[in-house]
């Protein structure tokens, strides 16, 4: 059967619309945030709650996770320097990896997935149990009250989850180039501390944190508070959620990784 032009281009503009729309809505929605969190400074109490919930609940895959990947670095690192006769600088290769991207970048996915999720869930059931309605009526706000102190808590928590992952990956690369490989010891960390810059690479580093941080809690809470309250639209909010964090949180690695390493050195 033949697709009538007429309706491809109606669907299409209709898309097109929509994305719009939301888009145009997660703006407003993004800069009304931003007007209440002087409010919730002044509450810090909220803040700290969530950041037990976001962030120290998230250490144990983030530690584990870092870990791993730190000993994989080091396998792979070691089956390609000793090519070169420079197993020496495995220390650097792996510190570099990490600090500059993976640290970062696989801290903000885990965050999606085990976080962020969490964190759409709950206020996506807030909203279909008219428990943001009942705040409205009773003259509180759910934005300074519930939205702003998770938004903050994933600011926070990326930053210092990201050097955690970091670091616990250069413990995993320690373990399998030193102790198990046989790398001299005072090589891998002297070289490692020569070549790790403060500014270039740490600095840059803590910076994709903060931005993550500032996409995946925006999508998270925005996700939560608009979605559908039925279980199957709490559970689309959901899996939206961390769809769109791993992608926000790619594209934004990218854009980055540009203009720090590129453009602005």
């Amino acid at each position: 059967m033949k697709a009538d032009p007429i309706s491809l281009l109606t669907s299409l503009g209709h898309a097109v619309t929509s994305r719009l729309d939301r888009l145009g809505l997660a703006a407003r929605f993004a800069f009304a945030v931003f007007r209440v969190l002087d409010v919730v400074f002044l509450r810090f109490g909220l803040i700290i709650r969530e950041l037990y919930f976001s962030g120290v609940r998230s250490l144990s895959i983030v530690i584990v996770s870092g870990l791993f990947v730190g000993m994989v670095l080091a396998v792979q690192g070691y089956e390609v320097l000793q090519r070169y006769g420079s197993t020496e600088a495995l220390g650097v290769i792996v510190a570099l990896s990490l600090v500059r991207e993976l640290g970062p970048v696989v801290s903000a996915l885990l965050f999606a997935g085990r976080a962020s999720s969490a964190v759409t869930a709950e206020i996506g059931l807030m909203r279909a149990t008219d428990q943001l309605a009942a705040m409205d009526m009773m003259a509180v706000d759910p934005l300074a009250r519930v939205i702003a102190p998770r938004f903050l808590a994933a600011i926070f928590s990326l930053p210092l989850l990201a050097a955690l992952f970091s670091a616990a990956g250069v413990c995993g690369a320690w373990i399998i180039g030193v102790k198990l490989i046989g790398i001299d010891d005072g090589a891998f960390w002297s070289q490692m501390q020569a070549s790790v810059d403060v500014r270039i690479d740490i600095v840059n580093g803590v910076l994709k944190s903060i931005v993550f941080g500032v996409a995946v809690g925006l999508i998270s809470v925005f996700e939560g508070f608009f979605a559908v309250p039925t279980a199957e639209g709490v559970s689309t909010a959901t899996t939206r959620t961390v769809v769109t964090s791993s992608l926000a949180v790619l594209l934004l690695d990218l854009v980055l990784t540009v203009m720090m390493f590129r453009g602005l050195n």
